[in-house]
């Protein structure tokens, strides 16, 4: 996570974007006593709202974690797909 004030991030904008695209940072524009912007890329944006999505329901999160229990106790498969 980089964090730094709307005057340093106005002087080096393009530095501070590089850095969160390139390297999946998170930056924090501090703009003021409990003010602040988070800028993250477009693919943890992404991500985050897949994440959200599968989520949404009860039934999605009880499937989804049902999953990664099967995976972590090695109890999943694989399949071919047809062409």
């Amino acid at each position: 996570m980089i964090a730094t004030t709307i005057s340093d991030f106005r002087k080096d904008i393009k530095r501070y974007l590089d850095r969160v695209t390139n390297n999946f940072e998170t930056l924090i524009i501090n703009r003021g006593k409990d003010s602040g912007v988070v800028v993250i890329s477009l693919e943890e944006y992404n991500s985050l709202t897949a994440t959200q999505h599968e989520l949404s329901s009860r039934k999605n999160a009880e499937r989804l974690d049902s999953a990664i229990e099967k995976l972590e106790k090695g109890s999943s498969f694989q399949k071919e797909l047809l062409d």
